[in-house]
């Protein structure tokens, strides 16, 4: 922490001489009146535009908070005077190993200060830390700076961050209702992060979709709904060779870039992934959408662009490429939750999963690595494009099936 000294008093002066902050208000705005807002960054937003209502002289505020994703650790809500919304930013895993990082007053709360105080005026810059973004504050006319802890419960810590470009900067009594404000906001910013935590982690394992419906109240044994939808489901050849023979961090390695190549592309094109299962994934394209099977077919033609550079990478490295197998077909499926009175999983069951499960298991006799039915094929109006492979007796139907090779 750092704190004025004796011989800038004047500057001490001019903002304690300035008329006294009340953040009461602001805190009882905070427990009564945001129950309805959703979004943590838009309750940030309003309440430094409050702060400077109630006589805070507050020209820049910032969030950070950590949050468990597959891709960032955290991210940072910024607001600067004038601005309506808060500017957000997520920073990835290796943000901590980095000279931004470690050249960050914030640094110095994760590592244990309770708080951190800056004054920028030239008469404060003497003795100030080689910090640049005290640099850019100076550049951006703003005067103080100060940081907290925003605490969470049980351990769990963020940061939150304020700034002045009143002449002087803050006062003690500025600062002592900021201070005051803290507990307000970490129960209403805690709530809210737990709430994206929980959507964020639902949609990590079960797809955007899905958690919708799961968070919408869709936990029933049973409960579910019959779409229509086109099916793809896609497994890695030969995996159990490859598992035994290779060190772990190599087939982790390998899986994770398998699963890239084929479901970014089924993403992008809006298809949701239901599940990995081992070294295979399902995947639906519900026809709501009218270009669900020309999606479909975008995805996989990204798809094996992906793998064949992945297969160029790992011929590089002295390994065999990868071969893998996909089937598709397209009809009505039960879509919701099945699973023992304790343990749920939210997919898509019936007859239309069965025989796209087929299909890809029909990739191996006849050495086609994509595999579609004449259903689907007919509905994408892409027949004159394929090639018919022959009609297939698959396991448990009763009748062959047209099967076409993409």
């Amino acid at each position: 922490m750092q704190v004025p000294s004796s011989a800038t008093a004047g500057l001490h002066q001019e903002a304690a001489d300035a008329p006294l902050g009340d953040s009461s208000g602001v805190i009882e705005w905070l427990m009564t009146e945001t129950r309805d807002d959703r979004f943590i960054d838009n309750i940030f937003v309003e309440m430094c535009e409050r702060l400077n209502r109630a006589g805070i002289p507050v020209s820049r505020g910032t969030l950070h908070f950590r949050i468990l994703h597959p891709q960032w650790l955290g991210a940072r809500i910024l607001w600067q005077r004038g601005m309506k919304e808060g500017d957000i930013q997520t920073f990835g895993f290796a943000i901590e190993d980095s000279d931004r990082y470690r050249n960050r007053p914030v640094n110095e709360i994760h590592s244990g200060a309770q708080i951190v105080r800056q004054r920028l005026e030239p008469a404060f810059s003497v003795n100030a830390p080689p910090y640049t973004l005290y640099d850019e504050l100076r550049a951006q006319g703003h005067t103080d700076y100060i940081a907290w802890p925003l605490k969470h419960t049980l351990g769990k810590q963020h940061i939150i961050t304020f700034g002045s470009d009143r002449p002087g900067g803050f006062s003690d009594d500025d600062i002592a209702a900021l201070s005051d404000l803290l507990p307000a906001f970490a129960l209403v910013s805690e709530i809210r992060l737990k709430n994206r935590l929980a959507r964020t982690l639902l949609e990590t394992y079960v797809g955007p979709h899905a958690s919708e419906q799961i968070l919408a109240g869709a936990t029933t044994r049973g409960s579910g709904v019959t779409v229509g939808a086109a099916i793809l489901i896609c497994d890695l050849r030969d995996f159990t060779g490859i598992s035994d023979m290779w060190p772990r961090d190599d087939v982790i390695e390998l899986l994770n870039g398998y699963f890239d190549a084929m479901a970014e592309p089924i993403e992008r094109h809006g298809g949701e992934i239901l599940k990995f299962m081992g070294d295979g994934l399902l995947a639906i394209f519900p026809l709501s959408n009218t270009n669900a099977s020309r999606d479909l077919l975008a995805a996989i033609r990204e798809a094996q662009t992906a793998m064949a550079a992945l297969n160029e990478e790992n011929v590089k490295k002295g390994h065999e490429p990868l071969g893998y197998g996909i089937g598709v077909h397209v009809g009505d499926v039960m879509y919701g939750n099945i699973g023992s009175r304790s343990r749920l999983d939210f997919t898509v069951i019936g007859p239309t999963v069965n025989v796209a499960s087929r299909l890809e298991s029909l990739t191996k006799e006849i050495k086609r690595p994509v595999l579609l039915s004449r259903a689907f094929v007919e509905i994408a109006g892409c027949e004159a494009k394929m090639e018919n492979v022959g009609s297939h007796l698959l396991r448990g139907l009763s009748e062959p099936i047209d099967v076409f090779a993409f």
